[in-house]
């Protein structure tokens, strides 16, 4: 008990998600459908979770749009390994590879030389907002390389996303009003082929459903 409690004060999690855990995930009850679909999420999240580490994949992917929950879930179930004896590490992705590319500048703290080998080396890592980051060979690279190494290694992964992939059930383009359409940005622009590829191969892929704001949601309990 008392590692599971040091693991999670070291897990560096933000302080909005914290105390996030299947408990307190708020599902939509006032609306059947969305509470068909998300309940389904929620079940297979849970599921990773429990079934962990004899899981048939080592990685979880949360893709879905903005405000579904996807956060909330995946650190929920980081804390839920974690409090099994496992370590795990919490990384905004634009903030890792931040770390990252600083990390080549002598004048860089120790920290952050050490963040690409710590994104490695995580018995856990999860990575939040995957692709929030505009597209550029290096970061192409990078992401390629601490992906393919723990798919490799079969160091677990859980990530979430805010862009979509076909091959999740999304669709990639949207026509408006006007008749004109609407081309969505998918992980493969944002990642990179190579690791999208492999991003699928090591992790269970969960479409989140468009359902009411999470955050807007749990606000609303919270004033209640």
């Amino acid at each position: 008990a008392d590692r599971a409690l040091r693991l999670d004060a070291e897990a560096g999690l933000p302080p909005l998600y914290a105390n996030a855990s299947f408990e307190n995930f708020l599902l939509p009850r006032e609306n059947p459908v969305a509470y068909r679909e998300l309940t389904e999420v929620f079940l297979s999240v849970r599921g990773y979770a429990r079934e962990f580490p004899n899981t048939k994949q080592p990685g979880l992917l949360l893709m879905g749009y903005p405000g579904t929950g996807k956060t909330h879930l995946a650190v929920a179930a980081l804390r839920s390994i974690m409090a099994k004896g496992f370590a795990g590490l919490f990384y905004d992705y634009q903030n890792l590879l931040d770390k990252i590319r600083s990390g080549y500048d002598a004048a860089s703290g120790a920290s952050d030389r050490e963040a690409y080998r710590i994104a490695m080396d995580a018995e856990i890592l999860l990575l939040d907002d995957l692709g929030a980051h505009r597209v550029t060979e290096w970061v192409e690279d990078t992401v390629t390389s601490i992906i393919t190494t723990r798919c490799n290694q079969r160091k677990p992964l859980i990530a979430t996303t805010n862009l979509i992939d076909p091959d999740a059930g999304f669709s990639t383009r949207e026509r408006r009003t006007d008749g004109s359409v609407d081309y969505k940005t998918t992980l493969t622009e944002r990642i990179g082929e190579r690791a999208r590829s492999r991003l699928f191969e090591m992790c269970r892929v969960i479409k989140m459903p468009l359902v009411e704001d999470f955050r807007i949601r749990r606000q609303r309990v919270a004033g209640t």
